[in-house]
């Protein structure tokens, strides 16, 4: 970095919408207008117990707890512009497809998706968000 760059300014977001204290990493970090979330999945909000009833269940929590946790942080689902989503089978994208609808029926943000060999807690799914902070 020469003398007339600067490294852009991050803001670290902390709250205890979902994440129980103490995990090693948080809720995400803003730089400029482009908020990104730290991965989240399908756990009781202040626990780390995943939500019974398999991928559906897991996937419906998972994007009740980024709503939460965006919204501890001025944000909504509205303001999310990608999505990455995890699997731990992909078999069952159909179902986790079916689930995302439900929260983005119209124009879904610009979405990936990937199978994984094992994710945290024994989750079906993992999620991913990027946010815009949108100009007043």
């Amino acid at each position: 970095m020469n003398d007339t760059t600067k490294a852009a300014d991050v803001e670290v977001l902390r709250s205890d919408a979902v994440l129980p204290r103490g995990l090693p990493f948080p809720d995400g970090v803003r730089v400029g207008n482009l908020v990104l979330m730290s991965g989240q999945i399908g756990i009781r909000p202040g626990t780390l117990d995943l939500v019974p009833g398999g991928i559906e269940a897991e996937t419906r929590q998972t994007f009740e707890n980024l709503r939460l946790t965006l919204a501890a942080h001025g944000l909504s689902l509205k303001d999310i512009v990608r999505v990455q989503a995890m699997l731990a089978d992909m078999a069952e994208w159909p179902r986790f497809n079916a689930v995302y609808l439900e929260f983005f029926p119209d124009a879904a943000p610009a979405r990936s998706a990937f199978g994984a060999t094992g994710l945290a807690l024994g989750a079906r799914v993992e999620v991913e968000v990027f946010a815009a902070v949108r100009s007043n």
